[in-house]
């Protein structure tokens, strides 16, 4: 007796026609959305470009790292996330280089090849990661990057089209109408594209609107006669949706305004910053206000100061001496100002950064001063080894805590490290009281006065933290993707998203 063929899933696409368009919040929103229709689904992103990343499992049962993005969107189809999801991530290290992870794990080969010949060594894994996706789900939501109309890139991209093409998506093409240009940008992306990846385009998607919907007439109706392909959703702008950013810092208005001063924390937006996804709960706190700061004015009158993770340590901190940051960071230090360092930014903190094997991308160095090349705010000294160290962590908080943090003493959080770096206390200098360690007693944080430095990303994602230092529990992510979810449901035109998983013939 043979066993019956699962039919392969179907594939509903984001793509947008630019970046920053609304790709990633929609993917998240129509994962959460199928999987209330109580199908089994999966995300994927073929190649993701971006310094957010989360520790998942990957083959072998080891574990690896995805894109930020990927990571949400599968919690909000209600699916484990795993390296599957987004089998390509390239971290930026510069301008012109990337780290380059296939399946969760780092391929130094691969970075060393031109952008076009490691797009085709790269698009097996891709495509084999897709078919099998969709050969266990009964939908796939597809994400694409950037715009899939860049006539220079076409040939060798493989996220976009060739991606839409090997899954026959039924795909939606999304633009941010606030810019402006939004008609302009649906007809010349549709036209760009070749006749028979036209067809897989099944709506136009309007995200950011602001105004009165009906002067959008007889926009969507001319864009239709030229194309074939209808308007089928206006999304008004909703800034509060809650869910973390994808690329790029979020703005910058006020969160605060309760009636009382808000907490006023600063977070330093070095270039090469990462895992910014991780402030979204404080943003999200009525008593709060974040900022971006990069000049030392901004830190004038905040509360806190946190140097967050960063790919490039030792780049960032040469940035951040230049702006002059380092100094106004030590005064407000000296004068009790509390100061949180997350891994890159822990690293930052101490007496030395040391690299014998040029992990960072330069010559290997190792420099230790009177100062060093950190920041001497806590006695560390922080080598740099060449295997990457990922992993879930269960932390939990020493019950010596004091100062700004002491609301924290005890308190348990489950977080991740993602981190070349390994750190220890400075030999030759008094010890830093230890702050913070995982289940197996390893110590993973320190603090000396009001500075605290941790490896563990996710502090502020711990509703037990929250509650600590807030006396209040943040949106949990669920009702995050459930309003994501609702927010669709009541703006694209019904039948519409069901209907994507019908046959199409054009």
């Amino acid at each position: 007796m043979t066993t019956p063929v699962r039919p392969l899933g179907r594939a509903v696409m984001v793509l947008g026609t630019t970046s920053g368009a609304g790709k990633s919040w929609l993917a998240t929103a129509l994962s959460r959305w199928y999987a209330r229709q109580g199908l089994k689904v999966a995300p994927f992103k073929a190649q993701n470009m971006s310094n957010n990343a989360r520790v998942v499992p990957g083959p072998g049962g080891r574990m690896g790292e995805i894109g930020s993005a990927q990571y949400f969107q599968a919690l909000a189809a209600r699916v484990r996330p795993e390296v599957r999801h987004n089998p390509v991530l390239l971290k930026p290290e510069a301008d012109t280089r990337s780290q380059v992870v296939v399946l969760g794990e780092v391929d130094r080969a691969l970075g060393d090849m031109p952008w076009r010949h490691r797009s085709e060594a790269l698009w097996p894994h891709a495509r084999d990661a897709l078919q099998a996706l969709q050969a266990e789900n009964d939908v796939v939501v597809i994400e694409g990057a950037g715009s899939p109309a860049e006539i220079n890139l076409h040939s060798s991209d493989y996220v976009n089209m060739r991606t839409a093409v090997a899954a026959r998506a039924a795909c939606l093409l999304v633009t941010d109408i606030d810019r402006g240009g939004a008609f302009a940008h649906l007809y010349g992306t549709h036209q760009l594209l070749p006749a028979d990846e036209r067809a897989l385009i099944r709506g136009f998607v309007l995200n950011r609107f602001r105004g009165d919907a009906a002067l959008l007439a007889p926009g969507p109706e001319q864009l239709q006669a030229l194309t074939g392909v209808p308007t089928v959703a206006v999304l008004p702008m909703w800034r509060e949706h809650g869910l973390p950013e994808e690329d790029g810092v979020f703005d910058e208005r006020s969160t605060g305004g309760t009636g009382q001063r808000p907490l006023r924390v600063a977070v330093i937006a070095y270039p090469r910053l990462s895992n910014l996804d991780e402030f979204q709960p404080l943003r999200n706190l009525p008593q709060v206000r974040l900022s971006w700061v990069r000049e030392p004015a901004g830190l004038d009158g905040v509360d806190w100061v946190i140097l967050p993770g960063s790919k490039h340590t030792s780049a960032d901190l040469a940035w951040l001496r230049a702006q002059r940051l380092d100094a106004a960071i030590n005064r407000h230090a000296r004068a009790g100002g509390a100061v949180l360092g997350i891994c890159g930014g822990l690293q930052m903190l101490g007496e030395a950064l040391i690299d014998l094997h040029g992990v960072e991308g330069g010559p290997a160095a190792a420099v230790i001063g009177a100062n060093g090349p950190g920041l001497g705010l806590l006695p560390l000294v922080t080598q740099f080894d060449p295997v990457k160290l990922l992993r879930p962590s269960r932390a939990r908080f020493a019950a010596t805590l004091a100062g700004p943090w002491q609301a924290l003493a005890g308190v348990a959080f489950e977080g991740y490290e993602i981190h070349h770096g390994r750190t220890v206390q400075h030999a030759g200098l008094p010890a830093a009281a230890t702050a913070l360690h995982d289940e197996a007693g390893e110590v993973l944080g320190w603090q000396q006065g009001p500075v605290l430095g941790v490896y563990t990303h996710g502090l502020f994602e711990s509703p037990a933290v929250l509650q600590a230092l807030f006396g209040q529990r943040c949106r949990t992510l669920d009702s995050v993707f459930d309003g994501l979810a609702d927010y669709v449901d009541a703006h694209f035109s019904p039948g519409v998203l069901n209907g994507l998983l019908e046959p199409h013939h054009p």
